[in-house]
């Protein structure tokens, strides 16, 4: 047992059973790694709402198109070409390859044109949302396995009391107070993790139903483009 003027956290943790110091260290582990992708989930959505902005300012300028898809060119060679901009270059590049071609009828040439716009906004949506998984189990399990370090804790410690014939609280003190840590190192992989999960999966939707009308925004204008060619 520990002595009563010995309760700091290091202490706690270091003359901890194995039990609990191995739940101790999964949960230390979690919230490192969700902290790591937190900060990399921040950083790449907002790149992508910066990039998302930059790419409508540029298609709503009145540029043609063409140009637009060549400018791109560069960037696509070294597959740096992320949100909207894919979708409008898996569009744009069915629609002219459909066509050109002869035998290809106005219905099927939107349906093709369409088809490679749903895939590209499919992909930029798992992009958006890599990651988030694990957030949200980070932040669902971690109390129940620091839960289980605290049963796991006080069960030792009351099982030490057997062999003392004068219980007191001191004698308890120790073992309770190193397996409520555990309680509450799953709190700190929990709190962070379910904030994080809320902001980002939000976040996410918002720049998917953007990504979804840019997309529908730009069918209508193949559409109409289609049509003039074909009258």
């Amino acid at each position: 047992m520990h002595g009563g003027d010995n309760l700091s956290i290091w202490s706690l943790i270091s003359e901890a059973s194995l039990v609990v110091q191995a739940v101790m260290a999964i949960l230390m582990l979690a919230s490192i790694v969700s902290w790591v992708m937190i900060v990399n989930r921040g950083l790449y959505q907002s790149r992508a709402s910066r990039l998302y902005a930059d790419f409508e300012k540029r298609f709503w300028s009145g540029i043609d198109l063409t140009q637009l898809y060549k400018q791109g060119n560069a960037k696509a060679q070294n597959g740096k070409i992320e949100g909207a901009e894919s979708i409008f270059r898996a569009g744009f590049k069915e629609f002219s390859r459909l066509k050109q071609q002869s035998s290809a009828d106005p219905h099927s040439v939107m349906q093709g044109t369409e088809r490679a716009m749903r895939v590209a906004l499919a992909r930029e949506e798992e992009k958006l949302e890599a990651n988030l998984s694990f957030l949200a189990s980070v932040a669902s399990v971690s109390p129940y396995i620091g839960l289980f370090g605290t049963v796991w804790g006080i069960m030792n410690s009351f099982r030490g009391l057997a062999n003392v014939h004068q219980a007191t609280l001191a004698t308890v003190a120790p073992g309770i107070s190193e397996a409520l840590v555990a309680t509450a190192m799953g709190l700190f992989a929990a709190i962070p993790a379910v904030l994080a999960y809320n902001r980002y999966s939000a976040k996410a939707e918002t720049m998917v139903n953007g990504y979804e009308t840019f997309s529908e925004e730009l069918s209508a204008f193949f559409h109409r483009k289609l049509h003039s060619s074909n009258p």
